[in-house]
Parts: structure tokens; C-alpha cells; sequence
């Protein structure tokens, strides 16, 4: 059972007005932002233009974002949150397997998601590069993601609100060069801090200081909340009291971007800039008060949840669970907890049910009994969804005390089982290694 903090607690420490907060709390019956009260997996609406700039090599990239929706949602003020994709700020996309399951996941939740494509490239790289092109790679990104933020503030004020945006609920999420971006987008917000090692005249499509001239002028690039995924912050000394509350995921083996403070290196061959990875930055946002939550990966390397082996479904499992938590407390006010009991979303058809049967063993490489003796005599369904929703089993009228589940051609990774017995569903994560 959560804790609930009282409505005027809830709203003092997160910084919600009482009107904000009245209108989310309306949205959180029946579970949602806690389960997957909207189990279809979202189309997103492609390639919508959110501004434009001028890339390193001096040339304009139209800047564009993929927009996910809760299917069959009929409320018209959610909360939103943009999603920036990894890559060392030299390549990946917007469609990357690092963020697009967070949004599509986050929208069955409840949320509006969206994630970005930003101005990619080093000036220097592959030969020569150094803190001067690193430095501004992230900045042409940070920039590009407070356009973001703006777009949609701008689209809710003169564009009718398209997608049905709560403006006041605006949170960011990064994985890796996407959580430098989250990073930098909360804690960088003073024109004061902007680094003096990035070169505003020989580096290309760095003019407006920390807001950018990515477009949308004139509109607010606040967020309510960050999750940094294995990103890194320039400076924890710009981080104060009062400042963005952040969740961040961090393996101690992180090849990539240091999990403490230390010098990042590009391939491994070209060392850049000293950034504070998660650990030091949770350490600053605890010393200054800010609400934030770290969970550490022991032992893991770079972005351990992305991927779709056992291992890495697992990581990706307790990732959104996470995430879903941490998130709960701006969109429905429960209090922020950082002891996490990694539990599995459920889909609309079982909230408040318990799952009164088991799986094992589980994980397994071939073959899984499901002991069923919970509902002898009872004629069931038994179905299996894969990683994208989709139905890889189905097995009508099943009666018996167990069920022998086989891999068969099935890809490793993990399914969701459900059971449907007496108009009601029972659900289970199944892995196949």
C-alpha cells in the first residue's frame, strides 16, 4: 500500500500549484501512471517539425520528434514527457531501441511521450576532436531539447493543443548522450553557466547562451522532473537548492560515461572533457536538497537495459518500473520512495488482481511448467504476448492442473503470460533465455 502525502504536502515539496495538481489527481482513478491501463502499443504520429538550426558543419537541419499517444485516451490534458536517444552525440536516431520502448511503454501508462531527434556531430572527429567540439555537441543538444520543451507549450498556446498536452506537467528523460541532455536542460539554466570552453565563434549553431535558437522563442523551457539513464552533468555546482528533481540509473562499470567523476573518452581513443557521472550528481542533489533517487547498477557497463536478452530485459523490466514510481509522485502524489519493490505493470484487465498461479522455472532455455491447480476444473484461456504486444500464443478452453510452456521458435527475451479464467485476467512475466 503507497503512502499518500496530503494534497497541500504533496503540492509544497514538488512545487505543484493546487489547480495543477487538482487536474492530474483526476486522471490517476483506475490506476493509471501506475499500470498499463492502456495495453495497445501506440503509433506515433512521425516526424513532427519542432524547430530548426544550424548544424556543425554550418548547415540547417529541420528539427523533428515522433509523438505517442495513450490509445483509446479520451482525457485532453496529460502529462508529457520527451524522451532524448543515446549515441556520443555522433549518431543514433529517434527511433533507436533506447527510447522508443520507454515511450511507447510511458503512453500505455497514461502518458504523452515524444521522443526527439537532435543536431548530431563533432567538429573535429574522427582526428583532432577534443573538449572544445565535445562541449559543444552537448550544448547544440541542450538547446535542441529546450526547443522541445517550448514547442509544445507554444503548440498548447496558438495549435489548439494537438496532443493534448498538460503544459504544467513537462518532464525529460535521457539515455545516455540523451541524459548529458537532461542533465545539462535542468541544471545548466543561467546564462552565467554556460561553459566557457564552448567556442561560440568557430563552433557552428551555438548563438542564444543556454536557450539556443532552436525555435519556439518566448516560451518556458522548465521541466518538472528529469531521468538521466547513464548521462553525465559538466559541473554539480550548478546544482542548488530549489533545483529539478532527477531519478538516474548508473552501472559501476560504465566503460562509456563514468559512473563517478572522471574523464570521459570518446572510443576509448580520444579523451574529452572531466564530467560528473550519476553517482557525484546524486551526491550534490542530496548536499543541496534536491529530491532525487539513484539506482546503481552494480558491476553493470554502459545502458545495460537496452537490448532483448534475458539479461537485458530484465534491466529494461526494472528501468520502467522504476521510472513509473518515481514519476507517480508529480502525477498523483505519492510520496517519493526510493526503495523500489520491482513489481511488473498489469494490464487493464487485472488491476487488483493476484496472479494465482506459477511458472517455473522461470527464467528456462526450453520449456516451463505453469502450475494451474489454483483453478482445477475451470475451463481457461492462456495466451503470450511478446516484447511489442504481440499474441505469439493462444490456447482456448484449457482445463488441467498444469500447462507445459515451450520456446519452440520463439525468440529469447520475455513474454507477458496471461491467464483468463472467470472474466477476469492473471498475469505473469515469462523469460526465455
Amino acid at each position: 500500500m503507497k503512502k499518500k502525502y496530503s494534497i497541500i504536502a504533496a503540492c509544497m515539496f514538488l512545487g505543484i500549484s493546487a489547480q495543477s495538481y487538482a487536474q492530474l489527481s483526476t486522471l490517476c482513478g483506475n490506476q493509471r501512471f501506475h499500470d498499463y491501463v492502456f495495453p495497445s502499443v501506440p503509433t506515433p504520429i512521425s516526424d513532427v517539425v519542432y524547430g530548426s538550426n544550424t548544424k556543425m558543419d554550418g548547415t540547417t537541419q529541420v528539427l523533428k520528434l515522433d509523438v505517442f499517444q495513450p490509445v483509446g485516451d479520451v482525457s485532453t490534458n496529460r502529462p508529457l514527457v520527451i524522451i532524448a536517444h543515446g549515441g556520443s552525440f555522433l549518431y543514433n536516431t529517434k527511433t533507436g531501441p533506447d527510447v522508443v520502448p520507454l515511450a511507447q511503454d510511458l503512453a500505455r501508462l497514461g502518458y504523452v511521450t515524444a521522443s526527439m531527434e537532435y543536431r548530431l556531430g563533432m567538429t573535429n572527429f574522427p582526428v583532432g576532436v577534443d573538449s572544445t567540439d565535445a562541449g559543444a555537441a552537448v550544448m547544440r543538444g541542450v538547446q535542441d531539447g529546450r526547443a522541445a520543451v517550448r514547442f509544445f507549450r507554444k503548440n498548447a498556446r496558438e495549435g489548439g493543443n494537438t496532443y493534448g498536452v498538460d503544459t504544467n506537467n513537462i518532464f525529460f528523460a535521457g539515455v545516455s548522450a540523451g541524459g548529458f541532455i537532461a542533465l545539462h536542460l535542468a541544471y545548466m539554466d543561467q546564462e552565467s553557466e554556460f561553459p566557457n570552453y564552448v567556442d561560440t565563434i568557430v563552433q557552428s549553431g551555438l548563438h542564444g547562451g543556454v536557450e539556443g535558437l532552436s525555435g519556439n522563442p518566448g516560451y518556458s523551457s522548465k521541466v518538472k522532473a528529469i531521468v538521466n539513464v547513464c548521462g553525465a552533468l559538466g559541473d554539480t555546482l550548478w546544482m542548488n537548492n530549489g533545483d529539478t528533481p532527477l531519478l538516474s540509473f548508473h552501472g559501476t562499470a560504465d566503460g562509456t560515461v563514468p559512473y563517478g567523476y572522471a574523464q570521459i573518452t570518446l572510443a576509448g581513443l580520444f579523451p574529452l572533457l572531466k564530467v560528473h557521472g550519476s553517482s557525484t550528481v546524486a551526491m550534490r542533489a542530496n548536499h543541496q536538497g534536491i529530491p532525487n533517487c539513484m539506482e546503481t547498477w552494480l558491476g553493470q557497463d554502459h545502458v545495460p537495459e537496452v537490448g532483448t536478452t534475458a539479461a537485458e530485459l530484465r534491466y529494461y523490466d526494472s528501468t520502467i518500473t522504476i521510472t513509473r514510481t518515481f514519476l507517480e509522485q508529480f502525477t498523483c502524489g505519492t510520496a517519493n520512495n526510493c526503495s523500489y519493490t520491482i513489481t511488473p505493470m498489469l494490464g487493464i484487465d487485472e488491476l487488483g488482481m493476484n496472479a494465482d498461479y506459477t511458472v517455473y522455472p522461470n527464467p528456462t532455455n526450453t520449456e516451463a511448467t505453469v502450475d494451474l491447480s489454483s483453478f482445477a476444473g475451470k475451463a481457461m484461456n492462456i495466451e503470450l504476448y511478446d516484447g511489442l504486444g504481440r499474441k505469439v500464443l493462444n490456447v482456448e478452453n484449457f482445463k488441467g492442473d498444469k500447462y507445459n510452456l515451450q520456446k519452440n521458435n520463439l525468440s529469447a527475451g520475455m513474454y507477458s503470460m496471461s491467464l483468463l479464467v472467470d472474466g477476469k485476467k492473471f498475469s505473469k512475466k515469462v523469460i526465455f533465455e
